[in-house]
């Protein structure tokens, strides 16, 4: 596999802390990006002291002119980026009735707007390229629904729209935008929200999958690898199920 800059967002922990070290491992350079500066710069250390060349950074991918800076800073440090990876999101558990326009204006902010700033801040070095992969993190909760998320639902239903139109207006820049919309993933996040009693138990609802478990990290990152490839040259405009069964 080619060694390229990868960034990926939501890096500090679950999914994104997979991709991170599945792509550390694919050899490339990886910036990684997260609102928990510690959780970063602790993958980092670590990654690097393994002997992979990587750089945290602190940011809210709400906010966008901190978002440029450090699009600029990850360019600069390590090189022009032609992989992206948009991990981080924020969910909530709110009735529809009793959804805030401050609660739905943060989660659309984080979870869809954060997703389309990121795109198109990477954009210009893979149309420069004529090389690009884009890999957006969507949710199965935005092809079944979900009670009490109709804020989630909405965000990560815009973040397939938005993989789609990206899709198809830039494949003739050799780009290729997909995204993989996790059912049941057993990382910090669902353990927490299982904890605080707003979803069942992780392990009980790992068994209502066709292949009986829910599915790790590990799971998405070389789903991800492979979509971030030379052979998945082809494949644009997807969503790819990572998901033991489910949805098919």
């Amino acid at each position: 596999m080619s060694a390229r800059v990868a960034v990926v967002t939501g890096a500090a922990s679950g999914m994104g802390l997979g991709i991170v070290r599945q792509f550390a491992a694919d050899g490339h350079a990886v910036a990684l990006l997260d609102l928990n500066g510690e959780g970063v710069r602790d993958a980092a250390e670590e990654l690097s002291e393994r002997g992979h060349k990587v750089a945290p950074f602190e940011v809210d991918v709400a906010d966008r002119s901190a978002l440029e800076q450090v699009f600029a800073a990850a360019r600069t440090e390590l090189g022009p980026i032609t992989i992206l990876v948009t991990s981080a999101g924020i969910e909530a558990f709110d009735p529809a009735l009793d959804i805030s326009p401050e609660r739905w204006d943060r989660i659309l902010a984080v979870n869809l707007t954060g997703t389309f700033t990121c795109m198109q801040l990477a954009l210009p070095d893979m149309i420069e390229a004529e090389w690009g992969r884009i890999v957006t993190i969507s949710s199965s909760s935005a092809q079944s629904g979900a009670p009490n998320m109709a804020h989630y639902v909405a965000s990560k239903g815009g973040v397939i729209g938005l993989t789609k139109a990206f899709a198809r207006e830039f494949a003739r820049n050799g780009i290729t935008v997909n995204t993989i919309p996790p059912t049941i993933v057993d990382t910090p996040m669902a353990r927490h929200a299982e904890g605080l009693g707003n979803v069942p138990s992780i392990d009980q609802m790992g068994k209502m999958v066709p292949l009986g478990r829910a599915g790790t990290s590990e799971a998405i990152a070389a789903a991800c690898s492979f979509l971030c490839s030379e052979r998945a040259g082809y494949i644009t405009g997807q969503l790819i199920g990572v998901n033991g069964g489910m949805y098919i």
